[in-house]
C-alpha cells in the first residue's frame, strides 16, 4: 500500500484494457489504437514505434524485437523472437586477423540486421485487427510534428551524444548538439520510411528503398553487409521456458535472449530462505548478488544462438547444476570471483505491455543495444543501426563465437509471471545487463515478501557486475546496509541514476480487474481505459 505522505505513485487500477510504457505518449498511443477496434498486439505495435521516437537513443527501427503474447481463453504463451543476425561475410575470424579480441562498441561490424520491422509486421499479420498503415499512422505523425523530448531523454542524450557518428550526426543531433528537455525532435527521413512500410510492408525495409539505403551507408563505411543478409531477415515463433517460484511460475524465452538466466537467479533464490530477511537489509542483497555473478557466468559460458546451445540450456537449469551453485553460496561473505564475459553488455531498452478488453495480453521489449546503438545512421532515412555483434565473442570455439548468419546472445527478455489460474502478468524490466537480475528481484518482492506491483518496482535495486566486480547498489539502500556489503566483501558502488526501468500488469482472471505499475525511475506511466 502506498504511503501518501511520501513520493511516489500507486497502482492504477483498469476494468476494459490498459497499458504500461516508459513515456505517456507512447502509453496514450495505445490505448487510442484499442479505441479505433485494435488488440493488443496492435496497440503493443503502435506504442512501441512511437517509443523508437520519444527515447530514440534506447530503440529504434534499426533495432531487435522480442515479444510474448497469451491469447484470450488460451493457457499457453506464444514467443517471437524478432532478433536479427550478423552479415554472412563476417566471422571472428576476420576480426581476430585484424588483432581484435573483442567487437568494438563504434564499429561498422557490431552492427547486426534489424529484426524489428520483420517482428512487428508479423505480429500484426498474425495476431493484430487493424492494418499495418493504420498501426504506424501514430508514429508517422510523431515524426512528422515532433515529440517533446522528455527529461529522462535530455539526460541520455546528453551522456551519450558523442557516441553518434557519420550520418548519425545529422540525424539525431541538432546543430552538432543534443537535444535538450522540452526540445522538439522530429524526424521527415523516418516519416518517410515509416510511410514506405505501412504502403509495401515489411519489403520496404528489407528488399526496396530503405534496404538499398541501409547497406550503401554500411558499405560506405567499411562494412560486410549486402542486400541478400537484409532480405533474408525472419521473425521466428519460439517455444518459452519456465519454472516456478514459491507457488508463482516465471516464464522467459529461451535462448539467444538470456531469460533462462532470470529462471536459474531465481532457482539459486529458492535454495535459501529469503522471506525470513529484511527485504532491504544487506543479507538479502547480498544473495542476489552471488545468485546473479554465479548465473551470469554460466549465461557466459553456455548460452548463445538457439542452434548451438540447446545441451547448454539444460546443464544450465539441471536440479544438480542449481545445487552444485548455491552449495558454493557463502550467505555471509562474497564467493571468489565467477568468469566474466569480455563481450559488451547491454545498455538501454524500451518496454511495454498491454492487455486488451478480450484479455489478449502482450509483453514486448525493442532495443538498440547501447545508447543511440552503434551511432551510426543510414544517410537518407536516418535509421539508426543497433551495435548488438559488439555482443559475440570472438573466442575461437565459444557457443557465442561470431559466425555470419548467427544471433548473438541477447540480454533482451520480455517477461510473464502467473500464478495458478487466476492471476497473469506481462511485466518487464529494463536495464541492460540488469535485466536478469531485474526480473528475479521483482519477482521475489512479489512472492517473498507481498509487495504490490508499484512496490516491487519501486523498491530498490542491486546489481552485481560481472564485468567490473562491482556490486551497483541504489540510494534507496541505507547506507548502513552499504557498509555492512562492504563488510562481507563487496565493492559497493553507487550509481548515477537508477537502474533500468520496469512496467507491469496484473490480469485477475476471476474478476477482470487490471492493476498497473510504471517506474518512476522513467518518465512513463500506467494508462488504463
Amino acid at each position: 500500500m502506498h504511503d501518501y505522505q511520501k513520493p511516489g505513485r500507486s497502482v492504477v487500477y483498469a476494468r476494459d484494457a490498459m497499458c504500461c510504457t516508459s513515456h505517456p505518449l507512447a502509453a496514450k498511443t495505445a490505448l487510442d489504437i484499442l479505441g479505433q477496434g485494435g488488440n493488443a498486439v496492435d496497440a503493443a505495435v503502435a506504442g512501441a514505434v512511437v517509443l523508437g521516437l520519444c527515447e530514440p537513443m534506447m530503440a529504434g527501427l534499426g533495432g531487435d524485437v522480442f515479444a510474448m503474447m497469451r491469447l484470450p481463453g488460451e493457457a499457453d504463451i506464444i514467443g517471437l523472437n524478432g532478433s536479427g543476425r550478423a552479415p554472412q561475410d563476417l566471422g571472428a575470424d576476420v576480426l581476430r586477423k585484424e588483432g581484435l579480441t573483442t567487437v568494438p562498441l563504434e564499429s561498422v561490424h557490431s552492427i547486426t540486421v534489424p529484426g524489428a520491422v520483420k517482428a512487428f509486421a508479423r505480429l500484426v499479420s498474425d495476431f493484430g485487427s487493424l492494418a499495418l498503415a493504420q498501426v504506424l499512422a501514430p508514429a508517422i505523425r510523431y515524426a512528422e510534428n515532433g515529440i517533446p523530448v522528455c527529461h529522462r531523454s535530455a539526460l541520455d542524450w546528453r551522456m551519450f551524444g558523442n557516441r553518434i557518428w557519420g550520418s548519425g550526426k545529422q540525424h539525431y543531433l541538432r546543430n552538432g548538439e543534443a537535444y535538450a528537455a522540452g526540445d522538439l525532435f522530429t524526424s521527415a527521413p523516418q516519416a518517410e520510411a515509416l510511410r514506405l512500410i505501412a504502403r509495401d510492408g515489411p519489403d520496404a525495409f528489407y528488399c526496396g528503398e530503405i534496404a538499398e539505403d541501409m547497406v550503401r551507408t554500411l558499405r560506405d563505411t567499411g562494412g560486410r553487409h549486402r542486400l541478400d543478409d537484409f532480405a533474408g531477415v525472419s521473425a521466428d515463433y519460439v517455444t518459452p521456458i519456465s519454472s516456478d517460484y514459491r507457488g508463482y511460475e516465471l516464464v522467459e524465452l529461451p535462448p539467444n535472449g538470456q531469460g533462462a538466466t532470470a529462471l536459474l537467479i531465481t532457482k539459486l533464490l529458492q535454495q535459501f530462505d529469503v522471506p525470513s530477511l529484511d527485504p532491504l537489509g544487506a543479507e538479502r542483497a547480498h544473495l542476489e548478488a552471488e545468485a546473479t555473478k554465479l548465473a551470469y557466468a554460466e549465461r557466459n559460458r553456455l548460452l548463445g544462438d538457439e542452434r548451438f546451445c540447446s545441451a547448454g540450456l539444460s546443464e544450465m537449469l539441471s536440479e544438480a547444476n542449481v545445487r552444485r551453485l548455491a552449495d558454493s553460496v557463502d550467505p555471509k561473505r562474497v564467493m571468489t570471483a565467477a568468469r566474466p564475459s569480455r563481450e559488451a553488455v547491454h545498455r538501454d531498452t524500451v518496454y511495454l505491455c498491454v492487455v486488451d478488453q478480450n484479455r489478449l495480453c502482450v509483453s514486448l521489449i525493442y532495443s538498440l543495444f547501447h545508447p543511440f546503438g552503434s551511432g551510426l545512421a543510414s544517410s537518407r532515412f536516418g535509421i539508426a543501426f543497433q551495435n548488438r555483434g559488439a555482443g559475440f565473442s570472438l573466442e575461437e570455439g565459444h557457443v557465442n563465437e561470431l559466425q555470419g548468419g548467427k544471433r548473438t546472445l541477447h540480454t533482451l527478455i520480455p517477461g510473464f509471471l502467473k500464478k495458478g489460474e487466476g492471476t497473469l502478468m506481462p511485466f518487464g524490466v529494463m536495464g541492460g545487463p540488469f535485466q536478469a537480475t531485474g526480473h528475479a528481484h521483482f519477482v521475489s518482492n512479489i512472492a517473498d515478501f507481498g509487495m504490490d506491483l508499484q512496490e516491487a518496482i519501486d523498491s530498490p535495486r542491486g546489481f552485481a557486475d560481472l564485468r567490473t566486480g562491482k556490486l551497483v547498489l541504489e540510494t534507496g539502500y541505507a547506507d548502513a546496509v552499504a557498509a555492512r556489503l562492504a563488510e562481507m566483501g563487496h565493492d559497493v558502488v553507487r550509481p548515477a541514476v537508477g537502474l533500468g526501468g520496469a512496467q507491469a500488469i496484473s490480469v485477475d482472471l476471476e474478476t477482470g480487474l487490471l492493476t498497473g505499475a510504471s517506474d518512476q525511475r522513467k518518465d512513463g506511466c500506467a494508462l488504463g481505459m
